[in-house]
């Protein structure tokens, strides 16, 4: 056995999402930083070997997409991959190359794959020295010595090691008196999975079970027990078992359990499924998976046990460092030999019970002493370890969600090797966590509860103006859009769904915010009239109540906590598609607020539908009341379809500056008016001139929507294609640089030569299709 000895500043054990995040963030601000992986490939339950594909917030809240490294990786995965996303099991190689291309690109990291962490190294004060690893099929035992340690192990491998305390299974109800928590606390965890895939090949193909796989007859253990085979192409999240075996101990005994029953449920499909047989008559099976994905084993005790008391009453953190927003999805222990797979698929994904609104919840903040161990000075933790009840993984533990947490502890790592303090010691220091979170929103990061505040940003104190500003004027049903590939963005020309007012919905609206002649905002806000597009289905006349409400932003799902700005009834006589109108007469002397939200309100009439628009107003998002004094969003994120006078100047060149990178309490967006043609450029003028290195950029796109939305060889119609970064210099415009073929949202830029200037463009010269040339944020540094 050959042995070696490596050592670096920050040391992150596992490589799945949650831990590449926190190598390469490490890394690229300054970290000697060493990655080590037990697998072959980078992505743990995403990678072409499990084939999970990462879900997060967006899966309930209009733009709510995560942004910083995981939106880098997922961005580049959708422009190079042929592959459509579907669902579990269709994961592909290009996702493993697309980490693997990151890795490599990334000064300052170092990984080992293939390489299995078996010791930890501890002194007796309380300080992890070392991890021992042995690389797989090499005869090699690589000891590796750090300052700080993350495990991203997902089973808290080097916690365990190091003797940290950890929990694993269900917390009892009385403990925090937690609605999703079991009336008695109990080892149970939620299951491990496995995924196939399955090709139509064009032809009929016979498919003849091994005499050792689980033999199905029972139509309703799928159809009324939550296990409905709703794709014949695979995707089923339910084959999971847990209980009766331990998730870690008993892995393989698990696998190979599932491959039993994976290879049953294909034979109830293909031979005895009274709704399916026929169709899957020419469905093969492609690929089934071998190595299982866990979504539970222990969780590590941190410096705070966040409870589903925090996302579901959205705790306000003074550490906050990351957000979350998917549901509060306890799976049933047993899985597949469960009655049921979850709670919520048992109701069939019923939006508006009492388990469905408890269990809604976010967009919420996430603390750093989650991922800080309290039983030594130099461990964190990032991903489905981290220290939380077990009620509360239901939400924090989807991969979206984990890779934000990863890139936090790579940051906050660094941070206190910087400040040569122990880690643990960081959320104790206001300073600390203020520029752990700034560098956060520097990386493209989004926190919901703080903005940028960066004093070495030399934007945020520049007059900033534009050649052209958008106006909303509202969108209606046969309005189209430019944004093919992303369903929800396609031109539209009839409606598909049913829109009926089954209960009350709202549709967000910006209100415009007047210019001054430097472009700067000068107040004024006005709404005269709203419209809105409704078909009545009754013989007679039918009345909604319409009402017009302030809200904080645009994840504001309170449906009673502020007073109307306005209120009357509306008359729908029957017909289809008919405008409706309202005068409303607001101003800012009756309360309406300019650079804010408002929310127009209908309530329920089941007679009525009220139309979603053609295409989407950026934005400007809708939802629905589900009860319990709360709404959710309606559709997978729509704009409904309406109409304002006047039009809301809600696009202006000052939002570039809002310290905010996507609508929140307001757009945050410049978009230039979609009638000029481009060029288009934003420009920022400071009285002084300014020492110019460095000029960062965040553009639209990927944001409304999750990963799945987006089709093959995607790139976003809103992103600016081709742009330039120009100076004033001597009477003219001299460009600095030129970028000919972007689709990230996210660029930095460092200029050849640091430059004096009191004048800085960003010129855009294409887009990837969206008529508007759209930024949502500019930074420039010395």
């Amino acid at each position: 056995m050959r042995k070696t000895n490596e050592t670096y500043d920050v040391v992150v054990c596992g490589g799945g999402l949650a831990g590449f995040c926190a190598a390469v963030s490490a890394a690229r601000h300054g970290a000697k930083t060493c990655l080590v992986q037990d697998r072959p490939v980078f992505g743990g339950n995403s990678s072409s070997e499990i084939r999970v594909t990462p879900h997060g917030a967006a899966a309930f809240h209009a733009y709510a997409r995560e942004s910083g490294i995981v939106s880098e990786l997922l961005i580049e995965e959708r422009a190079r991959n042929h592959e459509e996303i579907f669902e579990n099991g269709w994961t592909n190689s290009v996702w493993d190359m697309t980490m693997y291309d990151m890795a490599m690109n990334t000064p300052n990291l170092v990984f080992h794959l293939n390489t299995s962490i078996f010791d930890v190294i501890k002194d007796e004060r309380r300080h992890i020295q070392a991890i021992v690893g042995r690389v797989g099929g090499a005869e090699t035992e690589i000891t590796i010595a750090g300052k700080v340690f993350i495990d991203c192990t997902g089973d808290g491998i080097v916690a365990d090691l190091a003797g940290c305390e950890w929990r694993m299974g269900s917390e009892g109800r009385s403990e925090f008196n937690e609605y999703h928590a079991p009336e008695l606390a109990s080892k149970d965890t939620m299951g491990n999975s496995i995924h196939f895939r399955a090709r139509d090949m064009g032809r009929p193909v016979p498919f003849r079970a091994p005499d050792w796989a689980v033999k199905h007859e029972d139509a309703s253990y799928f159809y009324e027990d939550g296990r409905e085979p709703k794709e014949l192409r695979g995707g089923y999240w339910w084959l999971e078992i847990g209980v009766p075996w331990d998730t870690i101990h008993d892995a393989e005994d698990i696998r190979h359990e599932l491959t039993r029953h994976t290879l049953g449920v294909w034979d109830w499909i293909k031979n005895k499924d009274p709704k399916l047989r026929d169709k899957a008559a020419n469905f093969a099976l492609d690929w089934i998976g071998q190595v299982p994905g866990k979504r539970e084993s222990r969780r590590i005790m941190g410096q705070y046990l966040m409870t589903e008391h925090d996302p579901a009453g959205l705790t306000v953190f003074p550490d906050e460092i990351a957000f979350g927003g998917w549901f509060l999805d306890l799976h049933t222990p047993g899985g597949l030999l469960a009655a049921h797979s979850e709670p919520a698929s048992a109701e069939n994904y019923t939006q508006t019970s009492e388990y469905a609104v408890k269990s809604y919840c976010g967009p919420y903040g996430i603390p750093l002493r989650i991922l800080i161990a309290k039983d030594t000075d130099n461990l964190m933790m990032a991903g489905r370890n981290v220290s939380v009840t077990h009620a509360a993984l239901g939400t924090v533990r989807v991969m979206s969600t984990t890779a934000l947490m990863g890139q936090a502890a790579g940051i906050a790592a660094w941070e206190a090797i910087e400040r040569n303090i122990a880690v643990a010691k960081v959320p104790e220091q206001e300073q600390a966590v203020f520029a752990v979170q700034q560098k956060l929103l520097r990386d493209g990061c989004f926190l919901p509860n703080y903005r940028n505040e960066d004093p070495a940003d030399l934007a945020r104190s520049a007059r900033v103006m534009a050649s052209s500003e958008a106006r909303c004027y509202g969108l209606g049903p046969f309005s189209t859009g430019a944004h093919e590939g992303l369903s929800v963005w396609r031109d539209q020309n009839h409606r598909t769904k049913d829109d009926r007012l089954h209960t009350a919905r709202s549709q967000w609206i910006a209100v415009g915010v007047s210019s001054s002649a430097d472009g700067n905002a000068a107040g004024g806000a006005e709404i005269r009239s709203l419209s809105v597009c409704l078909s009545s289905h009754a013989p007679d006349a039918q009345t909604l109540r319409a009402r017009i409400v302030p809200v904080d932003h645009i994840w504001d799902y309170q449906t009673d906590a502020y007073p109307a700005l306005a209120e009357t009834e509306l008359l729908v006589p029957p017909g289809d598609n008919q405008w409706i109108d309202w005068k409303v007469e607001l101003t800012e002397q009756n309360g309406l607020a300019a650079g804010r939200y408002v929310r127009l309100e209908l309530s329920a009439n089941p007679e009525v539908e009220w139309h979603k628009a053609g295409a989407i107003e950026p934005g400007h998002v809708a939802a629905m009341d589900i009860g319990m004094g709360r709404m959710r969003r309606y559709d997978n994120g729509v704009t409904l379809s309406f109409k304002v006078d006047p039009p809301q100047a809600c696009y202006g060149a000052s939002n570039t500056v809002s310290g905010v990178t996507r609508p929140h309490a307001y757009t945050n967006v410049w978009r230039s008016d979609p009638r000029e043609p481009l060029d288009q450029w934003l420009e920022l003028e400071w009285d002084e001139p300014q020492r110019i290195g460095q000029v960062e950029l965040t553009f639209p796109g990927h944001l409304l929507r999750e990963y799945h939305a987006y089709s093959p060889f995607y790139r976003d119609a809103q992103c600016p294609k081709s742009y330039s970064i120009q100076i004033w210099e001597e009477g003219r415009w001299r460009t600095l640089h030129q970028e000919p073929d972007n689709y990230q949202r996210h660029r930095r830029h460092r200029l050849a030569e640091q430059t004096a200037t009191t004048r800085l463009r960003i010129a855009v010269h294409a887009t990837n299709g969206d008529p508007s040339a759209a930024i949502y944020e500019v930074r420039c540094y010395e």
